[in-house]
């Protein structure tokens, strides 16, 4: 049966089963369990009979020892299956965390363009345990109750049939109250998860935000905001409670009147005779076993409901296809760095009117340096996005070493290529590890040097524990220039075939930044290297220096031939010298 087509009930079975051992032992235990709880009631009945009014009381102690002793292997057993559900509700969690976290790390980047992180952290938290309580709690709750009921039934008709048929007339009440109550609670459980999202994703920005909220002193804004999704978050909830308060008494109500019919009925029954005070006294000693599943049906209900909206967004993040779809090969691929663009366009799917990119074609060969320039939005990362297959070309193709990036294994190609991205992310870890992070096995004498090309050597040489000293989050704690900095020397750790600095010396000062080239252009003889950059003086090195305006290559060629046109190169390059020379002048 395809995954799509499950149930929630059989999709969450498909990862229980692997426990079904434990599964099996526990429902006999259940069963057991069940088994012995018709045992003292009976007796109880016997007492009075036996004991009391044919004062044989002879059998007292034998009914007492038996009741104490069914009590307490009830108890043991009964502990021992609620154990056993408990691991497997733990072990059918862990299994899933591992297949979301896993599907995580296949999604592309499309899914995080449209996905809050906040909306992702309820489902790897508050939906999985959900989907916990479920397996280790609801699942045998509800056994426990049908069995129950069943088992009460059977018995009582045995005691007085006129008495349990009387008890019968409420069923079909409890049902119509459940019926109506899991209708009306299954889209409220969905909003209460959603708002949920909301709230998550509102305090993990705020959070990550929290140096910007201060320098613009606007706690008070944030604080309006939390409160908006805060009271939302309440509201949903309240929105449930009130469901709850609808049914749950009527439920309760009806579950109560059972003592009621029991003792009214019951006692004209044994005043005429037609049943015995000790089968009423065991009468009564089984309604517990009708009044808990229909109290409980209510919470039941909820918990269910709980659980199929977990379900839902679980399943349909591990339902996700990635656009790029992650293949793996038994060989190694081996790049050397040759990169063609032939009329390449693209788009993100969720805007197919405009082209973020547009009829770019141009090539570059290993050893050689690609500056590229632009304004803000000209497309200059999703250029060199392509070339990592974060993304895929809507049109034209992208070619590495002569072949249709497509082609190749997306992980082996990235094994090939390293990029210092602009959003620079560092992990709270040794600044070691941050820059070996794409190359595990190197030593420590290469990571300094790779450092030292990275013009980080020395800083990083003056902090507390060296190498081994742990950097905050995101690296909190470093200027934006160091994090530049051991940022590149993590691409440089890779020793990649094609090198993607995107906007790399952006932070640090125009002599550090030449030192950096410098280093650079000895380590890059072999390598293909993209340079995104805003100053003319990180590219005017380069091989090939592309001029992009709204997704197009206005302008190509080394730094002397794009001056010499005095176009928009020669602009941007005139404004960097402090002569503000418009092109409108230079051309007029």
């Amino acid at each position: 049966m395809e995954e799509k087509e499950m149930n929630n009930f059989q999709w969450i079975w498909h990862y229980a089963k692997a426990y079904r051992k434990h599964l099996w032992l526990a429902l006999i235990f259940l069963l057991l369990n069940a088994a012995l709880i018709v045992v003292n009631p009976l007796l109880s009945g016997k007492l009075v009979d036996v004991v009391i009014d044919q004062q044989k009381t002879e059998w007292l102690l034998p009914f007492l020892v038996v009741m104490i002793a069914v009590t307490l292997i009830r108890t043991v057993i009964r502990y021992s299956y609620q154990i056993l559900f408990e691991r497997v509700g733990q072990n059918t969690l862990f299994v899933l965390r591992q297949d979301m976290y896993k599907k995580l790390q296949e999604l592309d980047f499309d899914f995080f363009n449209h996905t809050r992180v906040g909306d992702i952290m309820a489902r790897m938290t508050g939906d999985t345990d959900a989907i916990r309580h479920f397996v280790s709690w609801v699942i045998y709750n509800i056994l426990e109750c049908i069995i129950w009921f069943v088992l009460a039934m059977g018995v009582m008709f045995t005691l007085s049939v006129p008495l349990t048929l009387a008890m019968l007339v409420i069923t079909p009440l409890i049902y119509f109250f459940t019926v109506k109550m899991s209708k009306e609670a299954h889209p409220v459980f969905f909003e209460i998860r959603e708002s949920f999202a909301r709230l998550n994703s509102m305090v993990e920005e705020n959070i990550g935000g929290n140096r910007v909220v201060k320098a613009f002193t606007r706690e008070q804004y944030e604080l309006d905001k939390f409160s908006h999704h805060n009271e939302d978050y309440k509201a949903k909830n309240m929105a449930s409670a009130n469901v709850s308060a609808t049914y749950l008494p009527w439920l309760d109500l009806f579950a109560g009147s059972l003592t009621l019919i029991s003792l009214a009925l019951g006692g004209l029954l044994v005043i005429h005779q037609q049943m015995t005070l000790g089968d009423l006294i065991a009468f009564n000693g089984f309604l517990w076993m009708l009044n808990m599943p229909m109290r409980m049906s209510g919470w039941l209900i909820n918990d269910v409901q709980r659980f199929s909206a977990a379900c839902i967004k679980i399943r349909q993040m591990l339902n996700t296809k990635p656009q790029i779809p992650i293949t793996t090969h038994p060989e190694e691929v081996l790049i050397h760095g040759d990169v063609e663009f032939d009329h390449v366009s693209f788009h993100f799917s969720d805007d197919p009117k405009n082209n973020v990119l547009s009829d770019i074609s141009f090539s570059i060969h290993p050893g050689q340096t690609i500056g590229i320039l632009g304004e803000t939005g000209s497309g200059k990362t999703t250029l060199v996005n392509l070339v990592a297959r974060f993304y895929d070309p809507t049109s034209g193709t992208v070619k590495i070493d002569g072949k249709d990036a497509k082609s190749y294994p997306v992980r082996q190609l990235r094994e090939n290529i390293a990029m210092v991205m602009q959003d620079i992310f560092l992990f709270s870890n040794t600044i070691e590890e941050n820059i070996a992070f794409g190359n595990p096995t190197a030593d420590a004498p290469y990571i300094r040097e790779m450092a030292r090309i990275a013009d980080a050597d020395l800083f990083i040489s003056k902090m507390p524990d060296g190498y081994s000293t742990i950097i905050g989050e995101r690296g909190v704690g470093l200027s934006g220039g160091q994090k530049q900095r051991i940022s590149l020397a993590r691409a440089l750790a890779k020793n990649p075939a094609i090198l993607i600095l995107d906007d790399t010396t952006s932070a640090v000062d125009m002599e550090t930044e030449s030192k950096i080239q410098q280093e650079l252009t000895r380590l890059t003889t072999e390598k293909t290297t993209f340079i995104i950059a805003h100053r003319i003086s990180s590219v005017r090195e380069a091989d090939v220096i592309l001029m992009m305006e709204k997704g197009r290559i206005v302008e190509k060629g080394t730094h002397e031939e794009l001056v010499a046109k005095k176009g928009a190169y020669y602009e941007v390059y005139q404004k960097q010298l402090g002569l503000a020379i418009s092109r409108d002048e230079v051309t007029g």
